[in-house]
């Protein structure tokens, strides 16, 4: 009698142990299915403006160096497709963002007109690019590279040939530097 009392409690003590643990697997199973059903939610949403932009690399003059290096710049991929090579030019008579460079456009500049041909850029710029320029081989030839090495950063262009008011033959106002044939790209310009 006392065994079958003893077995009896046994049985019972199993089948609540049996009954928890069911109670226990079916919890955890409930909360895996939660958390495969729970979205991520990123922590900052990618807006439309974000998708659509690209970088470009605009050169400028490094105070410190005094050599041409690139600035990154984002910019919507609509603007640049419209006419890129209007967008950079005037990207870079705008200046730079860093305080630690500076342009090298003259101000007043302006783009009279630019179009391609044959990989060849035909920049038109406003005759104050040469009148308001402070003048110096070194500072010229920074200015002249600043364009050339942005524009020719895009894939169809080899060379970019300089015009002041439509004129192919002028020149800074010291001569150091003719716009007589196309510039292309140079690097550790200073």
């Amino acid at each position: 009698m006392k065994n079958k009392k003893l077995l009896i409690i046994l049985i019972f003590i199993i089948i609540i142990l049996a009954v928890i643990g069911l109670f226990i697997i079916k919890k955890i199973q409930q909360n895996n299915q939660i958390e495969e059903i729970t979205e991520y939610i990123p922590e900052e949403e990618i807006s439309i403006e974000g998708l659509r932009q690209t970088i470009v690399s605009l050169y400028f003059n490094q105070k410190d160096t005094n050599m041409l290096i690139p600035e990154a710049r984002s910019i919507d991929v609509k603007e640049l497709v419209k006419n890129p090579y209007n967008v950079l030019v005037n990207l870079l008579i705008e200046g730079p963002k860093s305080e630690k460079l500076e342009k090298v456009i003259p101000d007043g500049t302006k783009v009279n007109k630019i179009e391609i041909k044959d990989e060849i850029i035909y920049l038109d710029l406003s005759k104050e690019f040469i009148e308001n320029h402070k003048g110096g081989a070194e500072a010229e030839s920074r200015t002249v590279y600043s364009i050339v090495n942005t524009l020719t950063q895009l894939n169809e262009v080899e060379a970019v040939k300089i015009l002041i008011d439509g004129k192919e033959d002028a020149a800074f106002k010291d001569n150091l530097i003719s716009f007589k044939n196309p510039f292309v790209k140079q690097e550790n310009i200073t």
